[in-house]
């Protein structure tokens, strides 16, 4: 019997075992591959809705800060305006930052331009929150 009538046979053999393995493998493989790329692609498509989601409530907080932001100016013009109508109010309470202060009731009449006796009435006042401990714990 000749050697190579029964090697190559078995060389054939053996080939094909090694080329259905291989195959098998390489198939496996792919099914794995495409299974990541599935899982992958929902992953993304979350995401995508996450930042979707995301933009959409940044852009919702960017129009409620401007919304505030105008109340704000608003209210900031009108705070303007009250104090710019009422001048007497105005000296008032300058008069009532500067006995705070210190101020007697001279500096008082020649800086907030408000007649003596309110100026003596308010140190009275201004004395009398001082010399009361419930009335200064009360501020």
């Amino acid at each position: 019997m000749n050697l190579s009538a029964v090697v190559f046979p078995l060389l054939f053999a053996l080939f094909a075992v090694i080329s259905v393995t291989a195959m098998l493998l390489v198939w496996g493989l792919r099914r794995k591959v495409a299974e990541q790329e599935r899982r992958h692609e929902a992953l993304i498509n979350v995401l995508r809705n996450e930042i979707l989601a995301m933009n959409s409530a940044s852009v919702g907080v960017g129009k409620r800060v401007q919304q505030v932001e105008r109340k704000l100016n608003i209210t900031a013009e009108k705070q303007q305006e009250l104090e710019n109508r009422d001048p007497g109010a105005l000296a008032y309470n300058q008069a009532a930052k500067l006995m705070e202060m210190g101020a007697d009731v001279d500096d008082l009449v020649s800086s907030c331009g408000i007649a003596r006796p309110e100026a003596e009435l308010m140190a009275l006042l201004h004395r009398e929150v001082r010399s009361t401990p419930s009335l200064e714990s009360g501020r």
